[in-house]
């Protein structure tokens, strides 16, 4: 099976593109989502993160918004966050992976956010990075709720730049052309790689 990193900056267009890979019929593990898992009622997370960061936990729900504001102009908090939910994340992709191989699937793709700045592409097959120009992206993440520019130039402070993730790419799908352009692209990728996957397996033959 084929392990695919899919990720991208802020505001470029990840998830949407996550979700064409899911429309082909590649399943897709959402690392942002299983965070959310982790932070909502019952997660495992909230009472490990209650003990370090106690104002960010309100009726057994970490509050996102807080705990953003706590770690994000603080590296050491960011670390101690990190050790806790990274190896909890890293816990469910692997089980995500052995699913898919489970159910037959050729490819999976990881939806990660951080890859390249978590080392996450080392473990992967090739890599995916969504792309929109700058003017885009920042004009899509100002229209988030609580969204502001301090707040978004502190996220891609903590992001590689978008031109240096695309220099390390295998592959990028570009978002700024619309929906049914880049699902073409995605159907382009997925080609691609098996195409070069059949082409390995008849080589060792």
């Amino acid at each position: 099976m084929i392990v695919i990193g899919l990720t991208g900056s802020i505001g470029m267009g990840k998830t949407e593109t996550a979700r064409l890979f899911m429309q082909e019929g590649v399943p897709v593990y959402d690392a942002d989502a299983e965070v959310h898992r982790l932070y909502d009622k019952g997660g495992a997370a909230v009472p490990l993160i209650a003990a370090v960061f106690p104002s960010a936990v309100k009726n057994g729900v970490v509050e996102r918004d807080q705990l953003s504001k706590i770690v994000l102009q603080d590296k050491a908090a960011l670390a101690r966050l990190e050790a806790i939910i990274h190896p909890m994340v890293q816990a469910c992709r692997e089980d995500a992976i052995k699913h898919a191989q489970s159910k037959g699937a050729e490819l999976i793709v990881l939806d990660i956010p951080l890859l390249f700045e978590k080392g996450g592409h080392s473990e992967v097959d090739c890599v995916v990075v969504v792309s929109a120009p700058h003017h885009i992206q920042r004009a899509r993440v100002l229209q988030r709720a609580g969204m502001t520019e301090d707040k978004l130039d502190s996220i891609l402070q903590q992001q590689i730049p978008d031109a240096q993730k695309r220099q390390r790419a295998d592959y990028i799908v570009r978002t700024d052309k619309g929906l049914e352009d880049a699902r073409g692209q995605v159907r382009d990728i997925i080609q691609s790689i098996k195409s070069k996957s059949d082409s390995r397996a008849d080589e060792s033959l």
